[in-house]
């Protein structure tokens, strides 16, 4: 993909119960491809520092409604409702999310089963998910490029999962035998990723 001109940088007040508006003029949702190794925040006070939301996005007044790791890509939603933001973030909702998953190893019948019925991790059992095996989807490369051992094959799935720990598709796929290798989310809720390549936005008025 063609190189972008960095967009400047809006001015972001930190989300507060403050500036939670619940009623704006003009309510928008940004859906956004976050690409690998971008922080889901606008600021960043590392040194160096690393890439952040506001290195794609120049909308003023919009905010994060959940996160995606830095080593994740995918669907990022954004909004400058606070209502909005509350009804897709709040774990109370439980707004399903589906992540296509590349992992190590020929993923069998019996991992998927367990992700269906619940994982036990440190923190938990988890709620069932739903767990497809995937023929290989067309995805952009991935930079830097997922990193290959010959003499072991990778797999796909799409998991959809009903809540937000943390990193839990990670830590899903390991407690089952099978390590993440790439996380790409492609739905939240009623909202798709759809053709949107990294770094784009798509803007809904609500």
């Amino acid at each position: 993909m063609n190189a972008q001109k960095r967009p400047t940088r809006p001015k972001h007040k930190a989300f507060s119960a403050k500036n939670n508006r619940t009623k704006v003029e003009n309510p928008l949702l940004v859906l956004f491809n976050k690409p690998y190794d971008v922080l889901s925040q606008f600021t960043d006070n590392s040194t160096p520092p690393r890439q952040t939301l506001a290195d794609f996005l120049a909308i003023p007044d919009i905010y994060a409604a959940g996160r995606l790791d830095r080593d994740s890509e995918g669907l990022l939603l954004l909004t400058n409702c606070g209502k909005t933001q509350q009804s897709i973030a709040d774990p109370a909702f439980k707004a399903p999310k589906t992540y296509w998953v590349q992992v190590e190893g020929q993923i069998t019948a019996q991992a998927l089963a367990q992700l269906r019925q619940g994982v036990q991790l440190n923190d938990g059992m988890t709620l069932p998910a739903q767990a497809e095996l995937l023929a290989e989807p067309e995805l952009w490369p991935r930079q830097p490029p997922v990193r290959y051992r010959a003499n072991i094959p990778t797999s796909w799935l799409a998991l959809t999962i009903h809540e937000g720990r943390n990193r839990q598709v990670r830590r899903m796929t390991a407690a089952v035998g099978f390590p993440t290798l790439r996380l790409v989310r492609v739905r939240i809720g009623d909202w798709q990723l759809g053709e949107l390549a990294p770094g784009q936005h798509r803007i809904i008025e609500l």
